[in-house]
C-alpha cells in the first residue's frame, strides 16, 4: 500500500523523489516506512519527534508545506544527513489523514525549483486522505487479525494444559506418584521422545479410555454370561 501511495504521488507530481512516513503509535514518533529512492538501512530506521522538521510541523499543524525552492532555508526544515533529499530544492509535505487525525506524512522532492500548482496541491492533499483511510483500515485488518491468532493461540494452550492435567491424574492413580512426579514422568517423556507434551498426554488419556471401554465390555459380556 506505500508503494501504491509513493507511485501515485510520483504520477501525479512526477517528482525526483517521494519518502513516506508513518507514526508508531506506541512512541509518537514519525518513521520513515517508504521511498521511491533506495534508503535501506533508513527504512523502519530514521525518525523524529512530531514538530522536528517540516514534516513533524506538518503532523503537529495536520497543514501542507509547499515550497518551491530553496526548501532548506525554511525556518522549519531540518537537514536528516542519510536523506540526499533534503538537498534537493523543492519540497512539498502533504499530511495522510484519517477521522481527522494524522496517522503519517507524504514528502514530495524536486531537484529543481519547482511551482506547485494548485491542482497539484489538490491532487497530492486528495491521495493523503484517501490513502490516509486505506492505511488506517489495513492497520485495523492487521490488528484484528493479530487479536484472532492471539486469541485461538490462548485456546490452544488452555487445551494444552486441560489435557496434561488429566494425564497428570492418570498417572499420578495408575502409579502412586504425587502431582510434581506426574508432571516430571510427562516431561522427561516428552524430551525423550521428541514429541510435545500435549501429543504425550492425549495418547495417555487415550490409552485410558480404551483401558476403561474393554474393561466395561468384559463386565458386561461377564454379566450376560451369569444371566
Amino acid at each position: 500500500m506505500l508503494g501504491e501511495i509513493v507511485g501515485l504521488t510520483v504520477q501525479v507530481t512526477d517528482c525526483d523523489a517521494c519518502l513516506v512516513y508513518l507514526i508508531d503509535q506506541t512512541t509518537n514518533e514519525i518513521v520513515l516506512r517508504a521511498s521511491q529512492v533506495p534508503h535501506a538501512a533508513e527504512i523502519g530506521n530514521l525518525r523524529m519527534q512530531v514538530g522536528e522538521g517540516v514534516t513533524g510541523w506538518v503532523v503537529e499543524n495536520k497543514s501542507v508545506v509547499v515550497l518551491a525552492s530553496n526548501a532548506s532555508a525554511d525556518w522549519r526544515f531540518k537537514r536528516l544527513d542519510p536523506l540526499v533529499e533534503d538537498t534537493y530544492e523543492a519540497f512539498c509535505s502533504i499530511p495522510l489523514i484519517t477521522g481527522g487525525e494524522v496517522i503519517g506524512v507524504v514528502n514530495v522532492h524536486h531537484r529543481e525549483k519547482h511551482d506547485h500548482t494548485a491542482e497539484e496541491i489538490s491532487l497530492l492533499t486528495f491521495v493523503g486522505e484517501q490513502m490516509g483511510g486505506a492505511i488506517a483500515r489495513a492497520k485495523l485488518q492487521n490488528e484484528n487479525a493479530r487479536l484472532v491468532e492471539e486469541t485461538q493461540e490462548m485456546k490452544r494452550q488452555l487445551e494444552t494444559r486441560k489435557l496434561v492435567e488429566r494425564a497428570k491424574g492418570i498417572l499420578q492413580f495408575k502409579f502412586s506418584l504425587t502431582e510434581e512426579e506426574a508432571y516430571l514422568r510427562l516431561r522427561n517423556e516428552s524430551r525423550r521422545l521428541r514429541r510435545p507434551m500435549r501429543d504425550l498426554a492425549e495418547a495417555i488419556i487415550l490409552t485410558e479410555d480404551l483401558s476403561r471401554k474393554s474393561s466395561d465390555g468384559v463386565l458386561i459380556e461377564r454379566d450376560v454370561e451369569g444371566d
